[in-house]
């Protein structure tokens, strides 16, 4: 096809969707997708978090309080959610932009209906040399004990498993709806009869909340699983409008990693991927590895090649951001591949995030207001 005839169909698409949908992210210019993308930090696109779902079974204080997403809280309505097909299609450009990660989160990803259709039409896509999209998901575990055999066999990579306590009052307080937390424990334990091993756990630390639980969590699954299960501490942290963030209820990882060494000696061990968020340390004795993640006192936003797509089709490059970009709505006017992938590249292309690495400065001044963030559990942690 002509460059004219490019033109014209450009031109056509711009009309249509500006007329329908003002606010969606139209590409000023077309970008032709090499493989790479560069943000204006020189920060590349390698990762893509893609929400599935704005549900959870879960009240976890930190991602959906409960007093705020009650009974009376309204989800998105079935249409506003990208289709598979949708969704398959957006990876598929991300893909072709040099995205070589896509993690499937929400919400809580398996209440999404026939989740394993979607994995395996994106096990499918190929990245630029020919190998496939490193996929993954993350959940709260309930619904692994059946659904982990299926999720392998869709071509699943790897789980990742969010457990907060090992002790059963403490998990069903913070999770909000009184789950057992052997539950739990069920579902990680058919994750690795699956073969997903080895499996993440993540737990996130809140100080007075949790923090005595990080000795045992690691002693449980240091002896009992011998390595099969990489744990890894979160700093609780400032995401979403309704969670009631204190920066007093933070935990350094430093401390974390301090409580451990004290226990069991640990060796630092180097980053396994460029970009990796994870801090990662191995046990003296051989006894496996722990990882912290540390966006708060540790900001790493000079490496985040992070993007993340929202279940009704927001394109967010920050998971502190407040506003996304719409490419749903370019998807839904018709418009093709060329435009949406340059749409894709723009927005990339134009970022310049670093909400952690500027939140010390924002927080010394007591003047300074709090920027709106979108729920994680809208765009996926």
């Amino acid at each position: 096809m002509t460059s004219t005839a490019n033109s014209v169909i450009y031109l056509k698409q711009w009309r249509t969707v500006r007329h329908t949908h003002p606010g969606a992210a139209f590409p000023p210019t077309l970008v032709r997708a090499t493989g790479s993308l560069i943000d204006r930090l020189g920060r590349p696109l390698t990762d893509l978090r893609i929400s599935v779902t704005d549900r959870c079974n879960f009240r976890c204080g930190y991602c959906m309080p409960k007093e705020a997403f009650d009974k009376n809280h309204i989800y998105l309505s079935r249409d506003a959610l990208l289709s598979f097909a949708e969704i398959a299609r957006l990876a598929r450009l991300f893909a072709s932009h040099g995205v070589r990660k896509i993690r499937l989160t929400g919400g809580e990803p398996l209440l999404r209906k026939n989740i394993e259709s979607l994995i395996e039409q994106i096990a499918m896509l190929r990245i630029s040399n020919g190998a496939p999209l490193e996929l993954t998901l993350t959940t709260n575990g309930s619904l692994l004990p059946r659904k982990a055999a299926a999720l392998k066999a869709a071509g699943l990579h790897r789980v990742t498993v969010s457990l907060d306590s090992l002790d059963d009052l403490v998990f069903r307080r913070m999770n909000g709806v009184d789950f057992p937390v052997a539950n739990v424990l069920a579902g990680i334990d058919a994750a690795l009869a699956a073969g997903f091993g080895p499996v993440k756990v993540n737990m996130v630390v809140k100080r007075g909340t949790n923090d005595q639980e990080i000795v045992p969590l690691a002693r449980h699954f240091r002896e009992q699983y011998s390595g099969s299960v990489t744990l890894r501490f979160i700093e609780y942290m400032d995401v979403g409008a309704t969670n009631g963030w204190r920066m007093d209820e933070v935990l350094p990882s430093a401390e974390v990693i301090g409580r451990i060494a004290a226990e069991w000696p640990l060796v630092p061990l180097d980053a396994s991927a460029p970009g990796e968020t994870a801090q990662r340390w191995a046990y003296a004795d051989g006894g496996g590895e722990i990882g912290v993640i540390s966006s708060v006192t540790q900001a790493f936003c000079r490496t985040c090649s992070r993007a993340r797509l929202s279940t009704d089709g927001q394109l967010y490059t920050c998971l502190f951001a407040g506003e996304g970009h719409d490419l749903r709505a370019m998807v839904r006017a018709g418009v093709d591949d060329e435009v949406l992938a340059s749409s894709i590249a723009h927005v990339w292309s134009g970022r310049s995030d670093r909400y952690s690495e500027l939140r010390d400065v924002r927080d010394g001044n007591r003047h300074a207001a709090r920027p709106p963030h979108a729920e994680m559990s809208y765009i996926g942690g």
